[in-house]
């Protein structure tokens, strides 16, 4: 059974309808699910501007009544300012933390919505898009939607502040409110004209910053093959050039902002300049007091930030839009492995059958052909072939990694689409012949597929894999963190924890894909013997690219083109059949030269 998740789940995820909803009605149900924070905290801040409108309107009074007027105390207008500008201090705090947990919980959800989805696609995805792109996507992408998710409403509740304005205006002097609010609807209409032109360029950087990722992401898994052919200065230079189209891009986009933003940022000022030219004439033909003057332009004042901040808002809705749709083209691949709406979730005892099994990879390339092939429970059967005839592919089939393009695949004569993912792939153990290892301790790597094992079921395995003896060896032996995909060991070390991880799960159904192709032939013969007893009353699968491994096997399978083109013990095929002795001499031939490559690193 798959282990329990052991983290707090998103409370929603995005909406599926990709035909009518725009992207930010689909991100909805992610916003609303932390509707609680998110309206506390847009309350605080529509509090806050109510506290800060009021404090011109206190300003206007106290120069007029205190300063000209003389009918009133200036120490009560200093206080009661003085009493605004804490109560202000204190509401924008507790907004601006609530706004804050609101931001976190939605990035939180995004990125567990994205790798949720990405851990549960097939192999067929995996060999279409870049890992680069996929970063991009789960990093880049989703801070954008979150910004503009989370700090959008708040920028919205902030440019009330002008409506508060305006209206405590007209309330003073209508005329010169009209005055002041003039720029308004010539901003309106520039912001939707920034809007149309920043979009584009906000899916080219998001773009092109995936495929930066791309180049160091290869880069950096690759590094022992650019260090061998001494291509450091290539890559360098294809980041060179990745970063240089990235380069371009930004160029544009600051080439709009400052095209933009300057006159959106500065056309309130202009209506300032207005206020003083209108308000002065007013003021000195006495229709209008000192005090509204001042407050006017404290008013006007306070709009400038508000739409500096609808300009900045109008940028990040834009990158927020290109941002979303990459991270939708995502989420809204579906994967082609798909269960039943009511899966098998029954043990299996292991009888497969291929029945007339046709299968192409993504690419085209087509690995198998019309495969028919019989194992019964309980037995070993070595598959042998030349490279490219569809060996591997049998066993990917078998725990659907892909899904056959034609025929069926069967365990237990139930088709194996019938059967649950967890349950299917819980019961098929597979040790490939290139082994990933976690950067985590060996102890944890060998109970992956079991998390609750116990110390003792784990070294257990490790001993029946060959893997003790090296294990304890290290310094801190079980608990030894290994590095990065476990280069930290050799190919074989890492080969054998790979075959105690799929031990110690003890399924019932196990494939070996060439899984001792880097271990020398005295440590593959002492695992060899450990895995007699255990394959016993197994159903074995053994990809076999050496003629010692084929001894293991009750039978032996030979592949040619995609079928089976022989099938019997390891004596009558090489008395009776020309293409499997051709086999093993190629088998023979490559080992020889594997054991001298060996023999020669030990040398030196």
């Amino acid at each position: 059974m798959s282990a329990p998740p052991l983290y707090r789940a998103p409370k929603s995820t995005i909406d599926p309808d990709q035909s009518s909803r725009s992207w930010l009605r689909r991100a909805l149900p992610v916003v609303l699910a932390h509707k609680g924070l998110l309206l506390t905290s847009l309350a605080l801040s529509l509090v806050g501007l109510l506290v800060q409108v009021q404090i011109p309107n206190v300003l206007r009074l106290g120069i007029d009544d205190a300063l000209v007027a003389r009918t009133a105390g200036l120490d009560r207008y200093v206080w009661w300012l003085a009493g605004l500008a804490v109560a202000q201090g204190f509401v924008n705090y507790l907004a601006r933390r609530y706004l804050l947990r609101t931001a976190y919980e939605i990035e939180y959800d995004l990125r567990n919505i994205m790798y949720a989805h990405l851990i549960r696609m097939p192999y067929g995805f995996y060999d279409r898009v870049q890992t680069g792109e996929l970063m991009s996507r789960s990093s880049s992408d989703i801070r954008a939607v979150q910004m503009y998710l989370a700090f959008g409403p708040s920028i919205l509740v902030q440019c009330l502040i002008a409506v508060f304005a305006f209206a405590l205006m007209v309330s003073i002097d209508p005329l010169l409110a009209v005055v002041a609010m003039a720029t308004m609807p010539v901003i309106a209409l520039m912001g939707v004209w920034m809007r149309k032109a920043i979009f584009p360029v906000s899916w080219l950087i998001q773009s092109r910053l995936a495929q930066v990722a791309t180049v160091v992401d290869e880069a950096i898994n690759g590094v022992r093959i650019v260090k061998a052919f001494a291509g450091e200065q290539r890559q360098v230079t294809a980041l060179a050039s990745a970063a240089d189209r990235v380069r371009w891009a930004y160029r544009r986009d600051a080439f709009i902002r400052s095209r933009w933003s300057p006159t959106l940022e500065n056309l309130p000022r202009l209506g300032l300049a207005m206020v003083l030219l209108c308000g002065g004439w007013m003021a000195i033909e006495g229709h209008a007091s000192v005090g509204a003057i001042v407050a006017f332009n404290s008013y006007v004042l306070m709009l400038q930030p508000p739409f500096r901040m609808l300009g900045m808002m109008i940028m990040m809705g834009q990158r927020a839009a290109a941002s979303a749709q990459r991270i939708y083209e995502v989420l809204d691949t579906g994967s082609e492995i798909a269960e039943r709406a009511d899966p098998v979730r029954t043990g299996i005892r292991g009888d497969i059958e291929f029945a007339g099994v046709d299968f192409a990879y993504p690419d085209g390339t087509v690995a198998l052909r019309g495969l028919d092939l019989r194992i019964p429970a309980g037995t070993t059967v070595a598959v042998v072939g030349r490279t490219g005839s569809g060996k591997s592919t049998v066993a990917k089939l078998l725990a659907r990694y892909y899904d056959a393009t034609a025929g069926a695949v069967r365990l237990d004569g139930r088709d194996v689409r019938d059967y649950a993912l967890d349950t299917l792939r819980d019961q098929v153990g597979i040790v490939p012949d290139e082994p990933f290892l976690f950067s985590v301790s060996i102890r944890d790597n060998i109970a992956f597929g079991r998390p609750d094992a116990s110390l003792a079921e784990v070294m257990a395995a490790a001993e029946a894999a060959g893997a003790d003896g090296f294990v304890r060896a290290l310094p801190d032996g079980y608990d030894t963190v290994i590095g990065e995909r476990g280069y930290t060991l050799s190919g074989g070390q890492r080969q054998r924890v790979a075959i105690a991880r799929a031990l110690l799960v003890n399924p019932p159904v196990l494939v070996l894909d060439d899984a001792t192709s880097a271990v020398d032939v005295h440590v593959e013969q002492r695992i060899h013997d450990a895995l007699r007893g255990l394959l016993h009353g197994r159903t074995t699968i053994i990809v076999a690219h050496r003629l010692s491994t084929i001894a293991l096997a009750d039978t032996v399978v030979l592949i040619e083109d995609g079928r089976v083109a022989a099938q019997g013990a390891h004596a009558e095929l090489v008395a009776g059949e020309p293409r499997y002795t051709e086999v093993l001499a190629t088998m023979q031939s490559g080992r020889d030269r594997v054991d001298s490559g060996i023999d020669q690193g030990v040398a030196a």
